[in-house]
Order: C-alpha cells, then sequence, then structure tokens
C-alpha cells in the first residue's frame, strides 16, 4: 500500500518491520525538508525578508494542521518539543511538580515506556509522591482494574494509548471519564498510536498528550505536546531565552509571551515542523481508517503465519487492534535473532523496548518486535516465515 512513495523502498530490498521505533519517510517529507535546506533557509519568526516570510507562513502552518489532525480546541493547545520525551518531561516536570504534594499518587502500568516511568520516580524521590500501578488482565487495561486502582489520593493517570511492546489498546475515552468523575488528570503517551488511530483529544476528554514526529512519518526531532489551555497556561517553561520573552531589562523583569510562544525558547527545529505537517498531510490524503483497518490485517495475517511455527513465542497474539507483534524464537536470544534476520535485510527491534518492568508481566527481559506500517505487504511477511524455518542454521550464519 503506497510503496511507491517511500523512497528508502525503491531502492533497495529492504523488510522494514521497525516501525514502532521509526518510521520510513515519504518523499514528500524528504522534499520540503530537502527544500528548506536548498531553496528558502531562513529561521523562524526572526526576520523581514521573503525566505523568513515564506518559513514563517510554512511554520505557522503546521501548527494549525496539528491542531486539526487531533482536534484540538486551540492553537494555543500545541506546542513543538524534540519528541515525546521531552514532551512527556515537560508535563510531568513543568506542570505537575508544582501541583502535586507528598502522598498524592499517580497510576501508571508495568508495561509503560521509560519516558511515562523515571520522571515520576524522580518526583518520587524529590516530593514523596507515590507512583502505584494499575494491575494488568491479560497484559491489558481493563477498566475494573482502573476503577479499583483509584483512591481519595489518586491526583493522575498517566498511560499509553498503545504500549510499544505488549501493542495493547486503551479505551482512553472510557479512563478519561473515570477520571474527571474523581478529580484525577489524564496524561497520554501517544507516540504508538497517533500514526494508526484517529485521536480526537476533545472527544476522549485528554488532558496532556505527547507523540513524536518521527513515527508519524516525518523527520526525527520533532514532537508535540497537547495539553487544555487551562492547564497548559501554568505549566512552567523548562528554558528560558529568546523567542518566548515579550520583555526584559537590567532589572530583573521578565514578562512571557503567551501559549505556545512561552514554552518554545530559541531556534526551533524549523526543518522537522515543516517535515511533519507534509507527514500529516500525507496521511490525511490517505486516511487513518484505512490505514488502520489495512495494518489489522496484515497483523492478523501475520499471526496466522507465526503460528505454524511451533519452535517461535508469540507474547501478544490477542492484541488484534494494534500493529505490534512481540516473539522469540525458543532457546535464541532476541539480539541473536535480529542479527539473524538481518542477514536477510528483515528489520526487527530486539531488546527491552525501553520497557524494562515488562519483564515482571511477560517473566522475560527481551523480545523481538515487529511493528507494522501500511508500506509492509504480506509477501514481506512470507519472507520473514521462510527466513524462520532455516533458523535452525542461526548459530552458523550469525557466529
Amino acid at each position: 500500500m503506497n510503496r511507491e512513495d517511500f523512497p528508502i523502498l525503491s531502492n533497495s530490498n529492504l523488510i522494514y518491520f521497525d516501525n514502532g521505533a521509526t518510521t520510513l519517510k515519504p518523499k514528500c517529507v524528504v522534499d520540503i525538508v530537502n527544500d528548506y535546506n536548498t531553496k528558502f533557509t531562513a529561521n523562524a519568526h526572526r526576520g523581514d525578508y521573503k525566505n523568513s516570510l515564506t518559513v514563517d507562513t510554512l511554520y505557522d502552518n503546521t501548527r494549525d494542521k496539528i491542531k486539526d489532525f487531533i482536534n484540538a480546541k486551540e492553537r494555543s493547545e500545541i506546542v513543538f518539543t524534540s519528541g515525546t520525551t521531552e514532551g512527556m518531561n515537560m508535563i510531568i516536570f513543568g506542570y505537575f511538580a508544582n501541583v502535586l504534594k507528598k502522598d498524592d499518587e499517580v497510576l501508571i502500568t508495568e508495561s509503560e515506556h521509560a519516558s511515562n516511568v523515571l520522571p515520576w520516580f524522580v518526583l518520587q524521590e524529590r516530593i514523596g509522591i507515590k507512583v502505584k500501578y494499575i494491575e494488568l488482565s491479560n497484559n491489558e487495561v481493563v477498566m475494573d482494574n482502573v476503577v479499583k486502582a483509584i483512591n481519595d489520593k489518586t491526583k493522575v493517570i498517566s498511560l499509553a494509548h498503545i504500549t510499544n511492546v505488549i501493542g495493547d489498546v486503551r479505551d482512553i475515552k472510557a479512563i478519561s471519564k473515570v477520571c474527571h468523575e474523581n478529580n484525577i488528570l489524564i496524561v497520554v503517551d501517544a507516540a504508538q498510536s497517533v500514526a494508526h488511530k484517529k485521536i480526537n483529544v476533545v472527544d476522549m476528554d485528554i488532558d496532556f498528550m505527547a507523540f513524536s514526529g518521527h513515527k508519524l512519518y516525518g523527520p526525527t526531532g520533532i514532537g508535540v505536546l497537547y495539553g487544555k489551555f487551562d492547564l497548559l497556561k501554568d505549566l512552567v517553561p523548562r528554558d528560558y531565552g529568546g523567542g518566548m520573552n515579550a520583555v526584559f531589562n537590567k532589572d530583573g523583569y521578565v514578562e512571557l509571551k503567551d501559549l505556545p510562544d512561552k514554552l518554545e525558547a530559541g531556534t526551533p527545529n524549523i526543518e522537522g515542523v515543516i517535515g511533519l505537517c507534509a507527514s500529516i498531510k500525507y496521511l490525511n490524503s490517505i486516511g487513518i481508517d484505512k490505514i488502520s483497518d489495512y495494518e489489522h490485517s496484515l497483523r492478523a495475517y501475520l499471526i496466522e503465519r507465526l503460528e505454524e511455527l511451533d519452535f517461535v513465542t508469540v507474547y501478544n497474539k490477542g492484541n488484534v487492534d494494534s500493529s505490534i507483534v512481540a516473539f522469540n524464537i525458543k532457546g535464541v536470544f532476541s539480539q541473536d535473532t535480529a542479527i539473524y534476520l538481518d542477514k536477510y535485510n528483515i528489520c526487527v527491534r530486539a531488546g527491552n523496548h525501553c520497557a524494562k518492568i515488562l519483564k515482571n508481566v511477560f517473566n522475560v527481559a527481551n523480545t523481538c518486535r515487529i511493528s507494522l506500517s501500511f508500506y509492509n505487504t504480506k509477501e514481506e511477511i512470507d519472507l520473514l516465515i521462510n527466513v524462520l524455518k532455516n533458523s535452525k542454521n542461526i548459530w552458523e550464519e550469525i557466529l
């Protein structure tokens, strides 16, 4: 599906199954980034000449495009970051570090990415909040367990919309409803979902959310922090400098600009922002629902073929609504499997996938992960299966 739009696929026999780590880039993204670097390079909102005004228009249009893409109410609720990790850290240290108090509780799960775990651990150490875990049922979040985990000290529930190893899809709208009925704020890590499912932050009633451009077929080094305006306005900037202040003087008086500028100090990743706009336009032209349906059917086929191999363990067969499959060859270390597959130009991820607590759920520390995209095919899956069938030679080939 649309494989011809991706230059890297037309120039090699690459089978790229690591889309959860980063996605390949369509030609429209490559072209606009090249155009910025070769035709109209300039800083954003710093100049009064033609190239600068061209950049200003493209940069500002991106914020509007993202607002519409996630259905935010206002463009001022869209803040550019370097990625999901920076967005989560800004949310946790810029907002929650200033409103949470000792013994307040934050609920996460054992399958969260490090960027939704480690910052909360820091607040636990610094101010004495308590990080608690929503129990997983068959590796998934179910509403009964969410409700059971809440008490009068619960102030935040912070969850991935789709987790990066198990691939379970959380019902954010239902969880948000329970949160707000109990005066709890909800934070959503949308890194693994934004390119695969339609997100409507108003309908889902999300308080804060973060995602990365490079998992959305855009450039690396660009991401988005979303927050409801009334919450986001109280987020304390992490960085201070050019572009985010309205005035300052030698006596120490400082007046910051309004949102979103006050949270975007310094020269931004302009080519990243412009490239992200191109990627969103591209995805809109295909349709997220069409992408989602295709990827789900592809994952079902992958599971069907993997089940033919009795020496392969699949850890998340039941998570049918995502594009992620975690597996191991029995008796083979996951990185060895990845090295073996690479000899056949098949790219998979191996390791703990920045979800180190998850070993408590799987009882295994490392897995191979296949994360699919709409440019993957059944033919590629068939080639993978054929290579795995010959994996008895794995030690001869990688040693």
